[in-house]
């Protein structure tokens, strides 16, 4: 008759402590490096398809596919975000004293030009003359002691063009080197979701590729365009600090809050210049940029993963606001694998009974 040989508490407990504290290590060594490898990984999972798609055309060959997707990177998205966001920190100090300097000036009436405008003319002065009298200048002082901590946020979240610049080579070493080998990864990583929960867990893996790619279309790639559209439209206008207010409209954007809040002031100032043809064609060129998001981004998302448009929104505005930039890929993709686990949970069929 054979004994059960009890379980040794003792060298359970250990190895448990063990591990925990590899993991721990493991965390602080690659802590400097973790935001770069989430962006790097949130890109090449994003572009992956564009690097198959080139390396077919190029008879094959991933080292010159590999070195044209990054300098493709380097121009289209790293170095405009970058700027963007190093720009805003940069001038955030002004911002603080033009949202303040708002705050005291006294309430402006709208030229009487902006009424005989067609259409949006109308509704423009009543919308003006509505908030004039709700007393929204003093909402504005209300709200300057958030102003400094909005600052302080963006200073503190982008930090200074050295580190930018560092963060932009990792991300790019990164990506190129993932590109490299992004097969062998990729298999590594089904491995693991297989492992830790089966054919579920490998599921979970493919889903969060999948929203990845859905949330870098529709969000990265809708913002970049209004963003350059919205730019153009201040240029062409002659709006003061153009420049400056293309990468607060792309942060805008990237926040879903989108170019609206930057280009009807951009108008209204316009027409308060006496500006009238040039506050005109701003207006009908805030109203074209400000909705090209509600045709642009459905399209994209759809084409990456299909997820409510709701659950990205969410996804984007909590994930900012809990992990700074990273969070606006890191945030939809979390919500996205969850929504997808407890939907295919919920539409399980449910076992046969036994008899």
């Amino acid at each position: 008759m054979t004994t059960l040989r009890r379980p040794d508490l003792t060298s359970i407990t250990l190895a448990v402590l063990f591990i925990g504290a590899l993991i721990v290590g493991a965390f602080l060594i690659l802590q400097p490096f973790l935001g770069a490898m989430i962006w790097a990984t949130m890109i090449v999972v994003a572009t992956w398809p564009m690097l198959l798609w080139l390396q077919r055309k190029l008879w094959g060959r991933r080292s010159i596919a590999v070195a044209l997707m990054t300098i493709a990177l380097l121009l289209v998205f790293v170095v405009p975000l970058t700027l963007a966001v190093a720009t805003v920190a940069t001038h955030s100090e002004e911002i603080v004293e033009t949202v303040r300097s708002v705050a005291t000036t006294a309430w402006p009436a709208l030229p009487e030009q902006l009424a005989r405008v067609p259409i949006f003319g109308p509704t423009l002065v009543g919308i003006w003359q509505q908030a004039s009298r709700l007393g929204i200048g003093d909402a504005f002082k209300q709200l300057q002691p958030y102003v400094a901590g909005v600052s302080k946020w963006l200073v503190s979240g982008a930090g200074t063009a050295g580190n930018l610049l560092v963060q932009f080579l990792l991300t790019l070493i990164i990506a190129a080197l993932m590109y490299a080998g992004g097969e062998g990864a990729a298999a590594a990583v089904h491995r693991f979701g297989r492992r830790l929960g089966g054919q579920r867990g490998e599921d979970a893996v493919t889903l969060a590729g999948q929203a990845i790619r859905g949330v870098a279309l529709g969000v990265g790639v809708t913002a970049l365009v209004q963003s350059v559209l919205a730019g153009i439209g201040l240029a062409i206008a002659g709006v003061p600090a153009a420049g400056l207010l293309t990468a607060v409209v792309f942060m805008l954007c990237i926040a879903q809050l989108g170019p609206i809040i930057i280009l009807l002031p951009a108008t209204i100032w316009l027409f308060y210049q006496d500006a009238t043809g040039w506050g005109t064609f701003l207006l009908v060129w805030t109203i074209v940029v400000g909705s090209l998001d509600n045709v642009l981004r459905p399209i994209l998302i759809k084409r990456g993963a299909d997820l409510p448009l709701l659950l990205i929104f969410a996804g984007v505005i909590g994930g900012l606001l809990a992990f700074g930039l990273v969070g606006i890929f890191v945030g939809p993709v979390v919500l996205a694998v969850a929504y997808k686990l407890l939907s295919a949970w919920m539409n399980e069929p449910p076992a046969p009974a036994e008899h």
